[in-house]
This record gives structure tokens, sequence and C-alpha cells, in this order.
């Protein structure tokens, strides 16, 4: 028996062992897609608890942030929600979640956590709710005191090179440039473009969003051609401080295209106040998204897709506590072909983008292995991308099953790899957990007598997917 979350935690072969620990465990990470605050990292915040680490707390507009991974996990337990987005004791809102852990086996978030325990502060033994106290004094003393857990601290420590933070075209990025400004920072921090709330016509608050768009530019927009040119004016903003990837989170593809003359009819009409179909939605969606991915190829910028999700699916709480609290689910979407229709009208005048393609359902990893592989280019290896398993999927299993479709349907050796997708500094554990999974994956083909034992093509592929790989493709 293993000793809990040792040396070899999930590793389960001597071939995996050998290739975690001798070429992976301590490869830079490239963290492309996260959600942490420029402003945190370059105040250099020092937290004065766990609690505030991994449940949140108020944001300067009173809004409540944090991870929502583990609200879930509170709210499974039957924690009220007072407890969990409310404003109790932090300590109580630890004990709480320690009491939830405790019953989170099989839960990646229960190995995430003590992963963090482990790595940070030195605690070799699981969170229980008996050991909670002490748990909390220690984390408590040294993230207050601690120069190594201080924001910047955890992010050098952990051997981040380049962080890719998620920002709004209207954003001022004045939280980049500052940190730009800092010559040892160690680090990079570059901007990452998430035009969503400019594509989602049908979504409420779409024409407040316009204007402050317009805003950002200094005009008022008056068509869908006035969207396209000031995010198109945007992108160019960001790309000069170092945006490198745009990410969209979209309920589903579509592929409608249209003439621009419809396209602005439709964004007339919301800007009026009027109701429009789901087709017309579609159109003004199309021809934002194409002249979008255009623009991304021409600079270079890599194009990510998250889709699958059905967001706010609890009416109720969502109108208590608002989107990204934890309501969301695995939806059901049959799209890939107008994937697959979206790509060849990009790739018919060349200007086709390097794509990441996120699915939150694991039934559309292979269908979207095979059109990624109809769209490969010679010009950058491994050009379209299947995502890393994400959010709902970011399990052993569902790591797995990812990258078992990349591998038998593409190249596995290619893979851009793990990104935290998330809110918290102290997440990044789960480039180890991922690592230590596909070094587990990869070991076991090889023992079986799957691949050969040749040690120059594993070491290729493993620092390849752990970091080579990313650092190429994003240009780092």
């Amino acid at each position: 028996m293993q000793p809990f979350m040792g040396k070899d935690f999930m590793l389960k072969n001597e071939t995996a062992r050998h290739l975690f620990h001798t070429y992976s465990e301590d490869m830079p990470i490239i963290d492309y897609h996260c959600h942490i605050p420029p402003k945190e990292i370059y105040e250099d915040r020092r937290y004065n608890n766990i609690a505030e680490v991994w449940l949140g707390g108020r944001s300067d507009d009173g809004t409540y942030f944090g991870d929502h991974y583990k609200w879930r996990v509170m709210r499974s337990n039957g924690v009220p929600e007072n407890i969990v987005t409310g404003d109790a004791d932090p300590y109580e809102k630890f004990v709480e979640f320690a009491k939830a852990l405790e019953m989170a086996i099989g839960n990646p978030m229960y190995h995430w956590s003590n992963l963090e325990l482990h790595k940070y502060f030195g605690i070799e033994e699981a969170l229980t709710p008996e050991n909670a106290k002490e748990i909390w004094d220690k984390t408590s003393d040294m993230l207050q005191n601690d120069p190594n857990l201080s924001v910047r601290g955890i992010i050098r420590q952990s051997g981040v090179k380049y962080v890719g933070t998620t920002d709004d075209p209207i954003d001022t990025l004045e939280w980049h440039e500052k940190l730009a400004e800092i010559k040892d920072l160690g680090f990079m921090v570059c901007p990452s473009y998430r035009p969503d709330k400019a594509i989602n016509i049908d979504k409420a608050g779409f024409a407040g969003y316009i204007g402050k768009l317009g805003e950002a530019v200094g005009r008022k927009l008056e068509s869908a051609q006035d969207v396209c040119d000031a995010l198109n004016e945007r992108i160019d903003f960001f790309k000069k401080h170092g945006c490198r990837a745009s990410d969209h989170g979209i309920d589903y593809i579509m592929y409608r295209p249209c003439p621009i003359e419809e396209a602005d009819e439709v964004f007339r009409k919301v800007m009026a106040g009027e109701t429009i179909t789901k087709e017309e939605a579609e159109k003004y969606q199309t021809t934002i998204l194409l002249s979008l991915a255009r623009k991304y190829h021409k600079e270079n910028i890599v194009m990510e897709i998250h889709y699958s999700c059905t967001r706010n699916v609890n009416g109720r709480m969502f109108a208590i506590e608002g989107p990204d609290t934890g309501f969301d689910s695995i939806a059901k979407t049959n799209c890939t072909d107008d994937l697959g229709r979206l790509f060849s009208a990009l790739d018919a005048t060349d200007e086709l983008p390097k794509t990441i393609v996120f699915s939150l359902n694991s039934n559309d990893f292979d269908p979207i292995t095979t059109i990624l592989g109809c769209f490969q280019s010679s010009d950058v290896p491994g050009k379209m991308q299947l995502g890393a398993a994400w959010w709902f999927l970011d399990t052993r299993d569902g790591m797995e099953e990812q990258m078992k479709s990349l591998a038998r349907l593409g190249l596995l050796g290619n893979f851009v790899g793990m990104l935290t997708d998330s809110r918290s500094f102290l997440s990044y554990t789960r480039h180890d957990y991922f690592r230590r999974i596909a070094c587990n994956l990869i070991g076991q083909w090889v023992e079986d007598g799957e691949y050969p034992n040749n040690e120059a093509s594993l070491k290729k592929i493993v620092e390849g997917i752990s970091y080579s790989n990313a650092a190429r493709y994003f240009g780092i």
C-alpha cells in the first residue's frame, strides 16, 4: 500500500515513476488560461488565512468571489449558503469545508486541496475536522509571514513562467501595464482577450455592454460592422500588452453566415429593444466570430473556445448569487458539424488561427478531434488542439479520456497540456496532478508493450506535454 499522497502518488508503474521524477516533475508551468486577478499580482497580496484563498470573500464592488468547485462540495454536504458564500466567520467556513472534504473520496477536490497543503505548507496529513484548528493556525501564520506565500511568492515557487489572465475588451489593462514595469518579477503576466459580452446578443445586458465598448474606443457603435471594428481595435491594444490568446465561453458553436447588412439589422433591432429569433442571433454571432478569428490569425493570437456548458441551471440561486457561483452543468450539444463549417470558412481564405477547442461534455472529444485533424497545418505542429479536460471533466478519468481520444485520433505528443482555469493562486498543484496522470498513462502503454521504451522519444513527449509544447505554441 502506498502512503497517502506520497512521492509516487498516482504513479502506478515503474516507467511512470521514472518519467515523472526524471522529466516532468520540475518542468516550468505555462498557465495559459486562468482567472486570477492581475491587480493582486501587482500588489503582491497577502492572505490572512486559508479561507480567503480557498473559499473567497467580498470584492470591492460588494460581490462575492471564490472557488465554485469548493462551494459545490460544501453544498453537497448540506452547508447553509450563508456559510458557503455569506459573511460567516472565515474559520467557521474552513471547518465546514473540512467536514465536507472528508466525505469527498474519489473527488479531485480531495486531492487538489491536500496537494496544496502538502506543497505550500508542508502538511503531510489529510485535512479532517479533527485537525482543522491545527492546520488553520499553521497556514494562517505562514500566509501572513512566509515570504514565499505572498501572491508573487506562490507563483515563483510554483515554477510558473507565464500567466494568461482573462480580460474583457473594455479593460484598461492598467495592472498589466504596472506589472510590465517590474524588472525582477520572474514570470510573465499577459492579458487574454475574452469578448463574450460583445457576442452574446441574446443575453441580458448586451445593449449596455455595447455602450461601454463604444466608450472604450471613443465612438458610438451603430452596427455589427462597428462592433467588429471596435473589437479589432481593442485586440490591437491587448496585443501591445503581450496578449497571446483569446477565449470564448459560448453555449455552443454556431455557424449561420450572412451578409453584413443582415447582421447590422439584427444588431439594430436589439439595440432598439426589439426581440430577435435564435436564427437572427446566430447570424450576428457568426459574423462577429468570423471577424475575430481572422484578426486572431493576422496577429498570431491563439483562439480558445469553451462550450457545452449550461449556465445558471438553478434560477432561484442565480437570482441570489449571480453567475459563476457553482450552479452550472454539463450540456449536451450537437454542433460539431458547425464547428467544421466555421473552420472551413476560415481555412478557405487562409485565415484560420491556431485554435484550442474545449468541451465540457466528454462525448464531444472524438468528434472534435476528428474535425481538428482536418485542419492541421505544416506551419504549426499541432495547430488545432483538443483542449485539456475542463471543469467537471478535470478529474483523473476525464483527463485520461481526453488524452486517450487525442492519442487515438491525433497526436498526443503535440498536446499543449494543462491549464488551471482557476481563481486561486494555490491551484498550480493541478499541473502536478495532471502530469502524474499523463506519465502514468504513458508509462502503462510502455509497460504493456504498446510503445517502445525509447528514452529519447519518451523524454521529448513528456517534456512537451508538461511544458515545451505550450511554450512553443504560445510563443513564450
